[in-house]
């Protein structure tokens, strides 16, 4: 049985039961429900709003004479039920429109549910902006939905052009999708994990909370945190927060989503209500068990449990490994493989820069290479890098493109365009095939082939390419649709058109060094480096306080889900240490939580330090600089120190290189009270804030955030040492001609030498 309740389960029970009411004798009364039923609590029940940017729409979305349709995807969790559905539009018709022609269709999952104006009724009225209601069923909500606008316009009624400029609407990013949204019942299996906690078809950012006992140890604090990045991994693009509580449960409410939750507990450390030994005995193993919440049934807990701190590790492990043999409410875990050694730079998120990489690696989901219409959207492609690949003075990044299009009714002037990050890269030819009279045969190839379908070798420019870069290949067909004759009126319907960019296009990053400037936090903020240089996380330590409160480790797990989201794999080399690193520790990157430690104090030339009641700030460049190109060499003077005192929130991200081996870096993410923790949170949670992170010293304040370059840059990777002599010299070429002049007199001194003594030798010999 499904473990989700249907509609259609309980009109069948009802169907089943009314012969027997019908059939019972006079008199008699009608039998109790049972108590299971009569006492089962009301569903939950709560209003949400999808606006168009929620549902991936970054603009006002503009409907033409030749693209006049737009079709928004909003999926919905399976343990939810739609009870009603109302879309709300916004849009901003042409003025040239013809009320009594234009309409708007609107339709849900290819059904028709109603038709809007696209034009205001009072001529005074044109080019106003329209605000319209229209109820959807919300029968035909299911999993995933399709909501597709059409747009049908008008500008007069005789002798039209379908691609005339007047014939447009624009509608607004504003509008929203209101649905009034109901909890199911589901049952405990773990067959579903990982469901209910998260689920792919939500939009939404993933809100877990982790429950520990109070004082949570260490290995508890680094079991949650690997569960984190398994769920980040999972969220991705969504965003995770996860809230801490400490001996008690998230609260439940009739008029918001039941909450889930994951609660830690060993047989000597569990929380105050798992108190009842009788109902939650001792393990001898770890356990994965899935409950309900004690105030509701529609939420659940996922309760990790083992005799000491390694059992909810291996637990977790399990979990994050996705096995399938997890069913059933609970699940003992026995032992597991050991996990394969990670390479470097292999995230699974990032493009693979040893090979080159066929277009069908980098799909996000399917058909996402063909387009269709005169004026389709563009072809993207999103290429991850890690941030220090070195490109420099590269002549150009290898791009075979395979593409296939309709034959266009204008051949001069259909183009191909290719961006990079919104920057113009090339424009190719789109050229038909030639055409023959009489029967022509055609031929359903495996591998293309097909007419029209070319192939091009393109080098996009190294200096355009960056950590986070956007691919786009733009088709552009020209094509004759009507004619502006008064006396020769003529109407042709626009044809099918389509593209393609064909699967087995390459990309080739091989054969570039990895070498980069540190600190830089930027790399950090968008792509989690250098920890994320391995997926794993096996060369990077955590320092943490040896007491963590709940805000702080919220913190932390936060920090771990963004990392998860940005490498794509659990973290499950990590290791949390609660003092300075020595011995093996000594050779791994490290996160710094909360305070700088006594060791890093001590240094000269820190350039912030956080300590209640003053801060204290080293002054370096100013933030405008960081606006303009830096040298690769860019260094600044330390200036005097600043100590100021303030009862606002204060956040830092400090970058700094390791004092215990040249090749690793610190990051340390200062925070002191339970406010600056939730600064430090907002600040990373958010795209825009976390893309203004740069330097080596970022302050987040209510304000924003403001960001350094304090002190001398290092270097992180490894180059040949004559690209690494040429690297660092190119930043002085005075030195470099000087250098160049001094070569080139010694190399003329040495000839001189050596002619000269073989003119002695001649010399001598006659």
């Amino acid at each position: 049985m499904s473990p989700s309740f249907k509609p259609w389960m309980a009109a069948l029970a009802l169907f089943a039961a009314a012969p027997a009411a019908a059939t019972a004798p006079a008199g008699v009364p009608p039998a109790a429900p049972p108590a299971a039923v009569a006492e089962a609590p009301l569903a939950p029940s709560w209003s949400r709003s999808y606006s168009l940017s929620d549902l991936g729409r970054n603009s006002d979305v503009l409907l033409l004479g030749i693209r006049n349709s737009e079709q928004l995807e909003l999926p919905l969790r399976r343990d939810r039920l739609v009870s009603a559905a109302e879309l709300q539009l916004e849009y901003l018709p042409s003025p040239a429109l013809q009320a009594h022609l234009s309409h708007l269709r609107v339709y849900l999952n290819d059904r028709l549910m109603g038709v809007l104006p696209a034009a205001p009724a009072q001529p005074e009225q044109a080019g106003q902006p329209l605000r319209q209601s229209l109820p959807l069923d919300a029968r035909l909500f299911g999993d995933f939905n399709r909501i597709r606008l059409e747009f049908v316009g008008h500008y007069t009624d005789l002798c039209e052009d379908p691609a005339h400029s007047s014939l447009w609407l624009s509608l607004s990013q504003s509008s929203t999708i209101r649905l009034r949204e109901q909890a199911l019942l589901s049952h405990n299996d773990l067959a579903h994990f990982p469901a209910p906690f998260f689920d792919p078809r939500d939009t939404a950012p993933l809100q877990l909370s982790m429950v520990f006992a109070a004082a949570p140890t260490l290995g508890e604090r680094q079991a949650a945190a690997v569960l984190a990045s398994y769920f980040g991994s999972l969220g991705a693009w969504r965003g995770a927060r996860f809230p801490v509580l400490f001996d008690r449960l998230p609260a439940v409410a009739d008029d918001r989503p039941p909450p889930a939750s994951v609660v830690f507990a060993t047989n000597a450390r569990r929380p105050a209500f798992l108190a009842d030994r009788e109902r939650f005995p001792a393990v001898n193993g770890p356990r994965v068990e899935l409950l309900d919440h004690p105030d509701s049934p529609y939420a659940k807990l996922l309760l990790i449990q083992g005799r000491d701190e390694a059992d909810l590790q291996r637990a977790v492990a399990a979990l994050a490994l996705g096995t399938p043999l997890l069913r059933g409410a609970r699940v003992e875990i026995g032992e597991l493989p050991a996990l394969a050694l990670r390479q470097p730079y292999d995230a699974p998120n990032w493009t693979p820069t040893d090979r080159p990489v066929r277009f069908a690696e980098l799909m996000d989901y399917p058909q996402q290479l063909q387009v269709s219409g005169l004026r389709p959207a563009p072809v993207t492609l999103n290429i991850n890098l890690p941030p220090d690949l070195f490109v420099w003075r590269n002549q150009g990044i290898p791009l075979r493109t395979h593409y296939r299009f309709s034959a266009p009714g204008n051949e001069d002037d259909s183009r191909l365009n290719i961006l990079l990050n919104e920057q113009f890269i090339d424009s190719l030819a789109l050229r038909g095939r030639e055409q023959s009279r009489g029967l022509e045969e055609l031929r359903l190839g495996l591998e293309g082939g097909e007419g029209g379908g070319q192939r091009d070798k393109l080098l996009l420019p190294a200096l355009k390419v960056g950590a986070n870069n956007r691919l786009s290949f733009e088709f552009n067909f020209a094509s004759t649709l009507g004619s502006a004759q008064r006396d020769r009126c003529q109407t042709v319907l626009p044809v099918s058109v389509y593209g393609a960019i064909d699967e087995d296009s390459t990309l080739d990053l091989s054969g570039n060094h990895h070498y980069l400037a540190m600190p830089d936090l930027s790399a950090f903020a968008g792509s989690g480096f250098p920890f994320s240089r391995l997926a794993d996380l096996s060369e990077t330590r955590v320092l943490v306080p040896a007491e963590q409160g709940a805000q702080s480790l919220a913190t932390l797990l936060e920090v771990f889900g963004a990392l998860g989201a940005q490498i794509g794999y659990p973290a499950f080399g990590v290791r949390l240490l609660d003092a300075w690193p020595a011995g093996g520790d000594a050779d791994a990157d490290l996160l710094i939580l909360d305070r700088l430690p006594e060791a890093l104090l001590q240094r000269s030339d820190l350039a912030l330090r956080l300590a209640a009641p003053f801060d204290r700030l080293l002054s370096g460049q100013p933030p405008a600089a960081l606006r303009g190109a830096q040298p690769a060499n860019a260094g600044t003077v330390p200036g005097a120190a600043v100590e100021i005192g303030a009862s606002a929130p204060l956040a830092a991200v400090l970058g700094l290189q390791s004092p215990l081996h040249p090749q690793r870096s610190i990051v340390a993410l200062l925070a002191h009270s339970d406010a600056d923790h939730a600064l430090l949170r907002d600040t990373l949670a958010d795209p825009e804030q976390r893309a203004a992170l740069r330097g080596s010293l970022a302050l987040i304040r209510s304000s924003g955030v403001t960001s350094q370059v304090v002190g001398e840059p290092y270097y992180v990777g490894h180059l040949p040492w004559w690209l690494l002599l040429w690297f660092h010299l190119s930043a002085y070429p005075l030195l470099l001609a000087a250098l160049s002049a001094g070569c080139v007199l010694l190399g003329a001194f040495l000839a001189w030498r050596l002619l000269r003594a073989v003119g002695r030798r001649r010399l001598g010999e006659e």
